[in-house]
């Protein structure tokens, strides 16, 4: 059988294409993509392809235009795929909250704007911007089967401030879009949800944490709550449709049906397979070669979680210290959180390339690999 053949996207910026998602992104355009692909992040070190793969890495300040103009001027780019951003950690002391919470005002929503700004003053075509489905969560309330349609959290009622800047940013994206500014840009957002995968620094190390530490004998809550969790390279493969799906709608000569728009839209991404929370621990745990079943299991319930948390967070924040059993964590770790990706199957053609078992088996062996080489580091 043929190997199908590549599409072609012309000349491609990757913004934040040495951090997690970026770089799968910066992988999957080598892979099915034809074009001139490059790279913009603050500091091109990691995940750096080879230099005979032709892709051009460029040091750069998003929150600084005069620092990504001459980039932009230099590439030209046809499409942008703006991905970066500081993690979405937790809470932490009030002084570390303050750092965090400027950091994600610098880049989700001082960054974008100059992207976009960037994106206007050389013409380019089409701007895919990585949102995130927690902008439509207050972390508190359940989320049956939500979609697009359910409205974006405002600030005042977002407990999240990572989420309240991806929301503003979205918006100053979304506005973008045909704007008078420069009405041949066309944009649109991708909101992935609980994204895991190959270099994830966040939900896979978080998780396996807990394995390695001898901690999988507890569960909070009763484990009745559907939750999506999202492979990345399912999350890189909706960029990319996004991305030719602007590049087509640019070039084509009638107009798109409401019904069929991408341009000015936000695209909810998931694996389409949510599972119980506790289901998705338990099986990254198998997968590092955890036998037990949940036989040993103690069951915590929210209402005690909550409390038990409270009386934690206050001591520990007494003596100066932080604690990761938080009451953030209790009510993430209880809370139904799934979402409908309809409109992306629709309007992309999406549909997961990788399923969430071997989305697991994949990034808990990559974690695995990791830990031994540091292994036979330390032991050299």
């Amino acid at each position: 059988m043929a190997p199908a053949q590549k599409k072609t996207l012309g000349k491609v910026l990757v913004i934040g294409g040495c951090g997690f998602l970026g770089h799968h992104i910066v992988d999957l355009l080598l892979e099915s993509y034809k074009g001139k692909f490059s790279v913009l992040d603050l500091r091109c070190t990691r995940n750096r392809r080879p230099d005979s793969d032709g892709v051009q890495y460029f040091d750069g300040d998003i929150t600084s235009l005069s620092s990504i103009l001459p980039i932009f001027e230099k590439i030209k780019p046809d499409i942008v795929i703006h991905t970066a951003s500081p993690a979405a950690v937790g809470e932490s002391s009030q002084s570390k909250t303050k750092l965090r919470n400027a950091m994600f005002k610098k880049v989700n929503v001082d960054g974008t704007a100059c992207v976009i700004e960037a994106c206007q003053k050389v013409n380019v075509k089409a701007l895919v911007y990585t949102s995130s489905a927690s902008v439509i969560s207050d972390t508190e309330s359940d989320l049956v089967n939500a979609d697009e349609r359910w409205p974006v959290v405002t600030a005042q009622n977002q407990k999240e401030y990572y989420s309240t800047t991806k929301a503003v940013a979205e918006g100053l994206v979304l506005d973008a879009n045909r704007s008078p500014a420069a009405p041949s840009l066309l944009t649109c957002a991708i909101r992935p949800a609980a994204i895991f995968g190959e270099g994830d620094v966040q939900l896979i190390p978080g998780t396996l944490s807990a394995y390695t530490t001898n901690k999988t004998g507890f569960q909070l809550g009763d484990n009745n709550n559907l939750f999506d969790f999202t492979y990345v390279r399912n999350i890189a493969y909706a960029h990319l449709l996004a991305a030719y799906a602007l590049i087509a709608t640019s070039e084509s000569p009638e107009p798109i049906p409401q019904e069929d728009k991408v341009d000015g839209e936000a695209f909810i991404i998931t694996n389409d397979q949510p599972v119980y929370f506790w289901d998705f621990a338990r099986a990254v745990w198998k997968a590092a070669g955890n036998q037990k079943g949940t036989e040993h299991v103690w069951t915590i319930g929210k209402d005690v979680g909550l409390l038990l948390a409270t009386v934690v967070e206050w001591g520990t924040w007494l003596i100066g210290k932080d604690t990761p059993f938080k009451r953030r964590v209790v009510r993430f770790s209880c809370m139904t959180r799934y979402y409908d990706c309809s409109k992306a199957k629709r309007r992309l053609g999406y549909k997961p390339i990788v399923s969430l078992q071997e989305g697991i088996q994949r990034a808990v062996g990559f974690w695995l690999e990791e830990q031994k080489r540091e292994g036979d580091k330390k032991g050299q």
